[in-house]
C-alpha cells in the first residue's frame, strides 16, 4: 500500500485585499506541520501542490520545519475554486469585506448557497470550470498518484474545495456533503488515505496533530 497525506493550507488573509497570501500565523502552522513530519520520521517519496500562491508558501512551510528542500509537481486541478465568484453568481450585488465575526458568518452562509448551486449546474460562476471539470481535475491528482507512486508516501497540498471533493469522491458520497467537509476543515489539517493501484482508503480526516499541545489550540483556524 501507498500513502497519501492531502494537506490543507496555512491560515491565509480572509477579509484581506489579497486572500491568496498566508498569515504570520499560517506560515507558523506550516512549520510546525513540517516539524511534526520531521520527528516521527515521516519522509515523502513525492510533493505534489496547488498552483496559488498559498499553497506554494504551505508547502515551503512546511519543508522548511522538516530542514528538507525538494521538488514537487504543480497540479492545477488541485486549486480552489474563486468563493467570491462563487456568491457573486447568486448574489450579484456587491458586498463589504467580511471583517466582522457577522460579515463572515454571511459570507460563508452565502459561499453554502453558492455551491450548491453551482454542483447542481444551477449557476456557472464567472472564470470558473463547470463543477464536473472541477471534480475531474481532483480526480486526475487522485489517479495519477495511484498510478505512479503505489508503496510511497505522497504530500499533496491543496484547499479544503479540492480536498474535500477528494474525500466525498473516495466514500462515494453525495456532492453536497462535500460542502459541510469542506467548511470543517482546518488549516494546515491533514487527511490521510492508503492507496494502492486500483482504489484509495481513507484512514483519517482534518487531523492537527502538531496543534495537539494544550498551548497551541488557539493556533487551529479555518480561513
Amino acid at each position: 500500500m501507498g500513502t497519501l497525506y492531502l494537506v490543507r493550507h496555512g491560515q491565509a488573509s480572509l477579509g484581506a485585499d489579497d486572500y491568496d497570501q498566508l498569515s504570520a500565523l499560517g506560515l507558523r502552522q506550516c512549520e510546525l506541520l513540517g516539524e511534526y513530519f520531521a520527528q516521527q520520521g515521516i519522509t515523502f517519496d513525492a510533493l505534489i501542490a496547488g498552483t496559488l500562491r498559498r499553497h506554494k508558501q504551505t508547502l515551503a512551510g512546511i519543508l522548511q520545519g522538516m530542514r528538507h528542500q525538494d521538488e514537487h509537481l504543480p497540479w492545477a486541478g488541485l486549486n480552489e475554486y474563486d468563493s467570491e465568484a462563487v456568491i457573486a453568481a447568486i448574489h450579484p450585488q456587491p458586498l463589504v469585506r467580511p471583517d466582522t465575526p457577522e460579515l463572515v458568518r454571511q459570507h460563508f452562509r452565502l459561499l453554502r448557497e453558492g455551491l450548491a448551486a453551482w454542483m447542481e449546474g444551477r449557476t456557472q460562476p464567472e472564470r470558473m470550470p463547470s463543477y464536473p471539470d472541477f471534480v475531474s481535475g481532483v480526480v486526475g491528482a487522485l489517479d495519477h498518484v495511484r498510478a505512479n507512486h503505489f508503496g510511497r508516501r505522497v504530500l499533496v497540498v491543496s484547499s479544503g474545495g479540492p480536498i474535500s471533493t477528494a474525500v466525498a469522491q473516495v466514500l462515494g458520497a453525495a456532492p453536497a456533503a462535500s460542502i459541510e467537509l469542506n467548511l470543517r476543515l482546518r488549516n494546515t489539517s491533514v487527511t490521510e488515505f492508503a492507496f494502492n493501484p486500483k482504489r484509495l482508503s481513507l484512514v483519517t480526516f482534518n487531523t492537527l496533530p502538531h496543534l495537539d499541545a494544550p498551548g497551541l489550540r488557539a493556533s487551529v483556524t479555518y480561513a
